[in-house]
């Protein structure tokens, strides 16, 4: 199963002891490859990686596209590139390259909310029972229910945890508001992706 902190953390602590995922290439020995289809390009870098070193091919998944995502959702994975076969390779946005993702709605509780002028507004959360950081989510909230929670933080006020001291634009809160959190399926330790749908107690 991919796992998103896992690859964080190695990136900065072990780095030699990963594998590189290969899916593609664009120039080999000189050669400008990106005028050439997908699939064919995919087949020549197929046949240049050496068996068993720490370069792998990324395996393309048949079938239909549906079912595929169906299974990616159910095991907790956070999405699929689907890519057409014939298409060449070109820089920016494109629509021969698609990225579906899988959205999940989680329950966490209000660590306290981030505000800086000119800047999107955060709130910062915890793992219901644990208190540990998981992650920030953008409030995106229509006026009233934004204006609730303003209100709600106040009245909530409590001391920095250790994790947010080094936000000093953070308003911290103490236990017990639990919020309903949209973001992509994967590790719960480190959400990704986030955004506030609203108050557990208003669903």
């Amino acid at each position: 199963m991919p796992d998103f902190a896992a690859l964080q953390k190695a990136v900065h602590n072990d780095p030699y002891a990963m594998y590189l995922g290969a899916l593609d290439i664009l120039h080999l020995n000189g050669h400008d490859l990106r005028d050439i289809g997908c699939k064919a390009r995919r087949e020549i870098l197929y046949g240049i990686i050496k068996p068993n070193s720490r370069i792998q091919f990324s395996e393309a998944i048949p079938g239909d596209p549906k079912a595929i995502f169906y299974l990616v959702d159910q095991a907790g994975i956070e999405g699929i590139v689907s890519k057409r076969a014939d298409s060449k390779y070109r820089s920016g946005p494109t629509t021969n390259w698609l990225k579906t993702k899988s959205w999940t709605v989680d329950e966490f509780e209000l660590l306290g909310v981030e505000r800086e002028p000119g800047k999107a507004a955060f709130v910062l959360l915890a793992e219901p029972g644990t208190g540990k950081y998981v992650g920030s989510a953008f409030i995106s909230l229509a006026r009233d229910m934004k204006e609730r929670l303003w209100k709600r933080v106040p009245e909530h006020a409590g001391p920095s945890p250790e994790a947010m001291k080094k936000r000093p634009a953070t308003q911290c809160v103490g236990p017990g508001i639990k919020l309903r959190i949209k973001h992509l399926r994967g590790d719960h330790s480190k959400i990704r992706h986030a955004s506030l749908l609203g108050f557990r107690d208003e669903e």
